[in-house]
C-alpha cells in the first residue's frame, strides 16, 4: 500500500483509536430499520417527533440570520469529506479537506467538490482551486478516525507555499500514475481525479464568484488491502466498518459511523 514516500510519520498503520478485536475495524451497530413492520398502504408513517401540527418556519436565503452558510451546514449532514492533494504549477504541494463534496456518478465515477472563495482573502480563490485548474488533476483522500486530528489541521489557511503535509505530519506517497499530487498514505482510500468541468457559481448578495463546483473523474483507485475486497456476488466493494470514515456535521462537528440497518428498494429483492 505505502509503496514510495518520503516525510513518514508514525501514525500507525490502522489507527490507534478504539475499536473491536477484528482486524482493526469499527464497532457499528448493524440491526432492523427503525420502522420495520411499515408496509405500503397501511399505516401512515410517522410523524415528525416535535409535533407534526407545529408552524413551520419557512426563510428565504436572504432571510436567514447572519448569512446561510451556518444553517446550510448544520442542515445537509452527514457530508463525506475529501481530503484533496493537490500540486501547483511551480511544484508547491497542498493539501485540504473539503465537506462540499460527493459522487455524483459512478459510470464514469465521477466526484463533485464545492470550493468557495476565502473569506480570509479578499474572495480570492482557494490553493486547491487555483492547483486544480493549473493541472488539470487533483487526489482526494477518504479521512478516517486514524488521523483525522492531523487531517483536520490541513483546513488552516496557510500560504500557497506552505506544505500541509508537513505540517499535519501526514506521508506523502508519490506514485499516482494520473494525478501530478502525491496522494496520503495514512488514508485507506485514495482516488486520482482530472478535471471534467469547473462550474463557477456567482454570490445571490454582491453577483461576484463565491464557489467553483469541480467535476473530477476517477482514473485511478488505491486501496489498504484491509477494505478492499470482492462480495460474494463478484464485485469489488470497500468494508465501511474497517474504513471508519469520518463525516461533516454543522460547525466544528464531526461524526463516526454508527448504526447501520438494511433496507431493499421496493422493486428488488433482498
Amino acid at each position: 500500500f505505502l509503496k514510495k514516500k518520503t516525510n513518514r510519520r508514525n501514525h500507525g498503520n490502522l489507527g490507534s483509536t478504539t475499536r473491536s478485536k477484528s482486524g482493526g475495524a469499527a464497532t457499528i451497530t448493524s440491526g432492523a430499520s427503525p420502522h420495520p413492520s411499515w408496509q405500503p398502504g397501511g399505516d401512515r408513517p410517522q410523524s415528525c417527533p416535535y409535533g407534526a401540527d407545529a408552524t413551520t418556519v419557512s426563510l428565504t436565503p436572504a432571510e436567514v440570520p447572519g448569512g446561510t452558510y451556518a444553517l446550510f451546514v448544520s442542515t445537509v449532514v452527514p457530508r463525506p469529506i475529501a481530503l484533496t492533494s493537490t500540486i501547483s504549477a511551480d511544484g508547491f504541494v497542498n493539501l485540504a479537506p473539503f465537506s462540499y463534496f460527493g459522487g455524483v456518478s459512478h459510470d464514469p465515477p465521477v466526484v463533485a467538490i464545492g470550493i468557495c472563495r476565502s473569506s480570509m482573502r479578499g474572495g480570492a480563490r482557494k490553493d486547491t482551486l487555483a492547483n486544480i485548474e493549473a493541472t488539470g488533476t487533483f487526489v482526494v483522500s477518504i479521512m478516517s478516525d486514524w488521523y483525522v486530528e492531523s487531517a483536520n489541521h490541513t483546513c488552516g489557511n496557510f500560504d500557497p507555499h506552505v506544505d500541509e503535509f508537513e505540517l499535519a505530519g501526514l506521508t506523502k506517497v508519490w506514485d499516482c500514475r494520473h494525478a501530478a499530487a502525491p496522494r496520503v498514505g495514512e488514508a485507506a482510500i485514495s482516488m486520482e481525479c482530472k478535471v471534467k468541468h469547473l462550474h463557477e457559481l456567482n454570490s445571490a448578495v454582491n453577483g461576484k464568484p463565491s464557489c467553483t463546483v469541480v467535476l473530477g473523474e476517477v482514473v485511478m483507485f488505491h486501496f489498504h488491502p484491509a477494505v478492499y475486497g470482492v462480495n460474494e456476488g463478484g464485485k469489488g466493494v470497500v468494508d465501511v466498518a474497517k474504513l471508519r470514515p469520518i463525516s461533516r456535521l454543522g460547525g466544528n462537528t464531526y461524526a463516526t459511523l454508527g448504526g447501520t440497518f438494511d433496507l431493499p428498494r421496493p422493486d428488488r429483492k433482498v
